[in-house]
Formats: structure tokens, sequence, C-alpha cells
């Protein structure tokens, strides 16, 4: 198996831990935040018992250093607010040219502010809620509403095809 590509994933909950194992499946280096570090430990026994290396992460900002893609899937704003923009956040220690894919469904006001914010720090930012429930996350089918550019959607897309049977690019991030 190819490495594709070096990938964070913050949130491991029932969509971010099916969505985390297909792209390790798939062959991307995968690095794992959960604020629960028990479930982030439960997780990579899980993955690593199919023969997969995994990492976990003891904060956002450790996950995201040096990931090409740094995927979240959290539960609400304040959550994605934390792990991105607080105190050991993600999105500081991203380098230069790298991408944030949010699948969180957040609110259209923080999606602008995460695209304006990667934009000013030469990252690129795609707002992409995902429909389709737990049974499409662990089945690899789930639908991906994108918002964002076309280039940044386009760079997010052979990963995300990883647990996605749809991805649609809607118009701008929010």
């Amino acid at each position: 198996m190819k490495t594709q590509s070096k990938v964070a994933f913050l949130g491991l909950g029932v969509m971010g831990g099916p969505m985390a194992g297909h792209l390790a499946r798939a062959g991307h280096q995968v690095t794992v935040y959960n604020r629960t570090k028990a479930r982030a430990k439960t997780w990579q026994g899980k993955w690593t018992d199919e023969g997969l290396q995994l990492c976990v992460a003891d904060t956002p900002a450790e996950a995201a250093r040096g990931a090409d893609i740094v995927f979240a899937c959290v539960g609400n704003d304040q959550d994605v607010e934390q792990i991105m923009l607080g105190e050991n956040g993600a999105l500081d220690a991203m380098p230069a040219g790298a991408l944030l894919v949010d699948h969180t469904t957040t609110s259209a006001n923080l999606a602008r502010k995460l695209f304006d914010t990667c934009t000013a720090k030469g990252t690129g930012f795609v707002d992409a809620p995902v429909s389709g429930g737990q049974a499409g996350a662990e089945n690899g089918k789930l639908a991906i509403m994108c918002g964002g550019t076309a280039e940044d959607i386009e760079r997010a897309t052979p990963a995300m095809e990883c647990y996605a049977a749809r991805i649609v690019h809607v118009g701008e991030a929010g």
C-alpha cells in the first residue's frame, strides 16, 4: 500500500472515527486527535489490529504539524474554534500550503472566518459538511457538500473519496 499523504483527523466520534479509518486503509499516513484520549487510543487499537500504523496526538497542534491535509469532524462551532483557534490549536501548527477540511456542520459565519483565517495564513480551506449518518461513514458512502475554491476542493477530493459516494461543490465557504 503506497502512502498517499500525511493527514490529521480531529474528532473520532461516530462519524469521524470511521472516516479516519477509511483514510488509513487507503494508505494515508494518519495522525488523530480526540479530546477524550481514551477514545483515541481505543480507535488506534481497532485500526492497528488491521495492521495499519496510526499515531495519536496529545493536542490538535501536534496532530496538524506537518500534515498535508487536516480534517475536522466535531460537534459544533465552539468545538471547531477550540481545536482550530484555541490553545494548542491546529491552525497555528499547519504548514503553509496545507489544507483544512472541516466536516463539522457549523455556522456560515464560522466557515467564512476559517476561510479568511486560512487564506491569510497561506493554507487552503474547504467547508465540507457531510450527510449519510453513521452508516454512511462506516460504509464509505457519505455525501459531502463542499464550499470553498475549486482548487482547494480538487485538492481534497482524492482523500474525501475514501469515505464519500458523492462530493458536490456548492459554492463559497459558508
